[in-house]
Parts: structure tokens; C-alpha cells; sequence
């Protein structure tokens, strides 16, 4: 499985990318190789404010159905267009054009205290 190392990740398979202002979260590979092949997804619209461990939407997978949490307190300021025309980009390119939003953060340090790819590895390797 494909774990960046310049990303954080959740303990609920997200990932985060903090290397701009705004940070851009997706789920990781090994989520959506779980989840199958992946038919639907809502995700909230710009504007809305995130409390870290908040659901803020949900990826429908031919298996289930996963609701999507947020890593960090802050605001959503983009929402992945492409990816509710074209949920399989999840599948595709998960750390790419599969990546879901883009959130404002209240305190960027928070992002620090998320899972680093040595982290994140170990709890996918169980």
C-alpha cells in the first residue's frame, strides 16, 4: 500500500496534506481498496465549519457505506467537484484527483498532532 510520507494521516484512514495554507484531505489508499469500488459521495459545501472528529459526509462503495470525519477543526472552503461527477477517482488516484476537500484551518498546528506515515503504516499493518 502507497503511504506518502509528506502526509498525516487519521486513525479513520484519511489523509491530510498541509503543505499549503489550506490543507487537502482524502482517504487513503488503503481505505478505498476496502472499500471497493466507490459509486458515490457527499460532500458538505464551502462554508461549512468543521469540529476535528465531526462526520462531514460519506463515500457509498458497491460494499458499504463510510462516513468521512474531520481531521482537524476549521472551515470547508472547496469541495471536490470532480469527484461528485466522478466518484472512481477515489479509486483511481486516491492521493490525486481522488482527493475530497479543502479545509481552512483553525489552528494549523493541529495538523502535527495527526498519524506520520511510519505511524499510519503500523496501524494498517495491524
Amino acid at each position: 500500500m502507497d503511504v506518502p510520507a509528506e502526509l498525516r494521516y487519521t486513525e479513520e484512514h484519511e489523509w491530510v496534506d498541509a503543505r499549503s495554507e489550506a490543507v487537502r484531505v482524502g482517504i487513503t489508499e488503503y481505505a478505498q481498496d476496502q472499500l471497493g469500488d466507490v459509486v458515490f459521495v457527499d460532500l458538505p459545501e464551502p462554508g461549512t465549519s468543521l469540529t476535528a472528529g465531526d462526520v462531514f459526509g460519506e463515500v457509498e462503495s458497491t460494499k458499504s457505506v463510510s462516513e468521512l470525519f474531520a481531521p482537524i477543526d476549521g472551515e470547508i472552503i472547496v469541495s471536490n467537484a470532480a469527484v461528485a461527477d466522478a466518484p472512481e477517482l477515489i479509486n483511481s488516484d486516491p492521493y490525486g484527483e481522488g482527493w475530497l476537500v479543502e479545509i481552512m484551518p483553525a489552528e494549523p498546528a493541529d495538523v502535527g498532532a495527526l498519524l506520520d506515515a511510519d505511524a499510519y503504516q503500523k496501524l494498517i499493518e495491524g
